[in-house]
């Protein structure tokens, strides 16, 4: 599955309403970390099709991250049934990404 550009306008449809799992990254271009987790969640959404995978860039959208509380990048959050189940700051090794899918 391809991972989905969230942005203030499609967020709700995509990811509150969704019926499957998601997997929300906030990032930014000029941020080092993010570029480390951005092909890991790209991983994450080619091979797990059970789970939605969207990208928020805080520089475009920064309503989201404010409606989010996201104050550090990257912040990925889990979110199923339209309720945040796990969130997590800074880099994270795919391992434990996929633990939080769980």
């Amino acid at each position: 599955m391809s991972v989905t550009t969230l942005t203030k306008e499609n967020f709700d449809a995509e990811v509150l309403s969704s019926q499957k799992t998601v997997l929300v990254d906030f990032w930014a271009p000029w941020c080092g970390p993010c570029r480390m987790v951005s092909p890991i969640v790209d991983e994450i959404a080619k091979e797990h099709n059970e789970v939605k995978v969207g990208k928020v860039n805080i520089d475009e959208q920064p309503e989201l991250a404010a409606r989010f509380g996201v104050m550090s990048i990257p912040t990925l959050m889990i979110v199923k049934e339209g309720e945040t189940v796990a969130t997590s700051v800074g880099f994270k090794p795919k391992s434990s990404i996929l633990q939080m899918l769980k």
